[in-house]
């Protein structure tokens, strides 16, 4: 059982930047493709971006493209989320996720989940 904590959610002024981690327990993090997916009050869950179990490369929503950044350090073991240029439209809980298979932007194809953490852009 793989088990995901996020950290480094908070609040930010609109144009700032936060950098998210998730740590898996139980697993290396090169052993998972990893994602990060974000949900706002009354709006459904929406793929933020994610990372390929071999070669680590990444795969963004096209709208965040330029903006987030996703990044791991498999010696630690944590895989980041760097965001950049905040607006008030990526105020939401953000997730990771993971998956012993293929990267992919379904959330529902992803078993392992962490607890989510609040990000709040003040406008």
């Amino acid at each position: 059982q793989v088990q995901l904590v996020e950290s480094g959610g908070g609040l930010v002024q609109a144009g700032g930047s936060l950098r998210l981690s998730c740590a898996p327990s139980g697993r290396t993090i090169s052993s998972l493709s990893m994602a990060w997916f974000r949900q706002a009050p009354g709006k459904e869950r929406q793929f933020v971006g994610a990372i390929r179990r071999i070669g680590g490369s990444t795969y963004y929503a096209d709208a965040l493209k330029g903006r987030f950044a996703i990044s791991r350090d498999n010696p630690k073991n944590i895989m980041y989320l760097q965001m950049n240029t905040l607006t008030s439209e990526d105020t939401a809980v953000y997730y990771c996720a993971a998956t012993d298979s293929v990267l992919t932007t379904i959330s529902t194809q992803y078993p392992y989940w962490g607890q989510g953490t609040q990000v709040t852009v003040s406008s």
